[in-house]
C-alpha cells in the first residue's frame, strides 16, 4: 500500500505544523515545568476542528479520515506531547465511543460539544487495583428504577481535572465478570462526582491526570451506552482507536528527538569536528531514523485498516508496541548524543525522554500489546 501523502494530507500537515510551531513551541517547556494545562491552545485546536477529527460534520466534527488524525497527532506530539494526549483522549476514547455506540440523543447532548471542542472529555476505565485486567474493576453501577447508582473510583484519568464529560465503565453484575460491565456517559457536574487533585508526573506534565471518585452518583438509564452489560466490549473496541492515537504520539516524540539529536550533533564540536562527522554518531542516527520511519509506516497501516471498516485490533497493537518502544529508544539515543547537556533542561532532550516513557504504559503496556498481537495472530493461523 502506498502511504505517500496526498495533496490534502500534505496541506493538513503543514497547517498543523505551523500551528504547533507558532502556538505550542513558545510555551511547551514552560508549561511542562509549571504543570500548566494549555487551555488556550486546546480551545484554538477545537475551533480548527481537531478535537473531533473523524466525527461526521453533522455531529460537530471535521469529517476527516484516520490518516489525517495520525498526521495531526504526530505533528502536535513533535512539539508538545501533553497537548497531543488531550487531543488523543477526546478524539479516540470519548468522541469515537459516542459516535459508535451513542444514541441520537446522546450524540446531540454530548458528542456535538465535544467534537466542536466546546467541552473536554475523559475516559474512565482504570482503577487503583484494575489496570489492564479491566474485568476486575470494583466501581459498581446498581440499577435503581430509572437510574444506575454508581460508587467507586477511577485513577490515572487523562483530562480528568479539565473534563466536562466522562465515558465511565462500571460493574453491574460481578458474577458475570467481563460480561457484567456497563458503559455510561455523564457530566462531571453530576452530584457525587468528585474530581481529585492532579498527579505529579514524570512526563507529559502539562496534561491533566487525576483520580475521579463516584459517591452514589445517579445516572439515568438513557445515559447508558450500548446494550445492557455491553461495556467491556465497548471498552476493548475503543482501545483499538486509542492505540493508534498513542502510537502517533510516540512517533511525534521520536521524530522530535531525532531532529534535536541531528541539530545538536551538527552544532557541537569535539576535536574540531562536528559530532555528526563521527561514524559512531552516524550509526546511531541511522538506527534512530530507521525505527522512526518503520513506526510511521506501521501507524499508517493501522489507520488504513481502520478506514476499511473491519477490526484492526492487531494492526493498532503492532503500531502502538513498535512506536512506543521506538520513542523510548530514540529519545535515549538523543540524550546520549547530547551528552551531559542532555541531562539538563537547557535542551529538549530530557523532556522528550520523560514524555516518551509513558507511551509504553497507557492504552495497555507493551506486554499487553504483545498478548493482543499474539492472540490475534494465533486466531488467524487457526482460521
Amino acid at each position: 500500500m502506498d502511504f505517500t501523502l496526498t495533496a490534502e494530507h500534505t496541506q493538513l500537515r503543514d497547517l498543523i505544523r505551523n500551528f504547533a510551531e507558532k502556538e505550542l513551541r513558545p510555551v511547551a517547556a514552560k508549561n511542562d515545568k509549571t504543570h500548566t494545562f494549555p487551555m488556550e491552545q486546546i480551545k484554538k485546536l477545537g475551533e480548527m476542528g481537531f478535537m473531533g477529527m473523524v466525527i461526521p460534520e453533522e455531529w460537530g466534527g471535521a469529517g476527516m479520515d484516520p490518516i489525517s488524525y495520525v498526521i495531526m497527532m504526530e505533528e502536535i506530539s513533535r512539539v508538545c506531547a501533553s497537548t497531543s494526549v488531550t487531543l488523543s483522549v477526546n478524539n479516540s476514547l470519548v468522541c469515537e465511543v459516542l459516535k459508535n455506540f451513542g444514541t441520537e440523543d446522546q450524540k446531540k447532548r454530548f458528542l456535538i460539544p465535544l467534537a466542536k471542542g466546546e467541552k473536554i472529555g475523559a475516559y474512565c476505565l482504570t482503577e487503583p487495583m484494575s489496570g489492564s485486567d479491566a474485568a476486575t474493576q470494583k466501581t459498581s453501577a446498581k440499577l435503581d428504577g430509572d437510574f444506575y447508582v454508581i460508587n467507586g473510583a477511577k485513577n490515572f484519568i487523562t483530562n480528568g481535572p479539565q473534563s466536562d464529560t466522562l465515558i465511565l465503565f462500571a460493574m453491574t453484575d460481578p458474577s458475570k465478570g467481563a460480561k457484567g460491565v456497563n458503559a455510561f456517559v455523564l457530566d462531571t457536574k453530576t452530584p457525587g462526582v468528585v474530581i481529585g487533585k492532579g498527579e505529579n508526573k514524570m512526563g507529559i506534565r502539562s496534561s491533566g491526570t487525576c483520580t475521579i471518585s463516584f459517591d452514589n452518583v445517579r445516572v439515568p438509564v438513557n445515559q447508558r451506552l450500548g446494550e445492557e452489560l455491553s461495556g467491556f466490549i465497548i471498552a476493548m473496541k475503543t482501545l483499538d482507536n486509542g492505540r493508534i492515537g498513542i502510537a502517533a504520539q510516540a512517533l511525534g516524540i521520536a521524530q522530535a528527538a531525532l531532529e534535536e539529536a541531528i541539530k545538536y550533533g551538527k552544532e557541537r564540536k569535539q576535536f574540531d569536528r562536528p559530532l555528526t562527522d563521527n561514524q559512531g554518531i552516524r550509526w546511531m542516527i541511522a538506527d534512530m531514523a530507521t525505527r522512526v520511519e518503520a513506526a510511521r509506516q506501521l501507524i499508517f497501516q493501522a489507520a488504513y485498516q481502520k478506514t476499511l471498516g473491519g477490526r484492526f485490533t492487531k494492526y493498532s497493537a503492532i503500531a502502538k508496541l513498535f512506536a512506543s518502544e521506538t520513542a523510548t529508544y530514540v529519545t535515549n539515543k538523543a540524550l546520549q548524543i547530547h551528552g551531559g547537556y542532555g541531562f539538563t533542561s537547557e535542551y529538549p532532550a530530557e523532556r522528550l525522554m520523560r514524555d516518551a516513557r509513558v507511551t509504553e504504559l497507557y492504552e495497555g503496556t507493551s506486554e499487553i500489546q504483545r498478548l493482543v498481537i499474539a492472540m490475534q495472530t494465533l486466531k488467524e493461523f487457526d482460521a
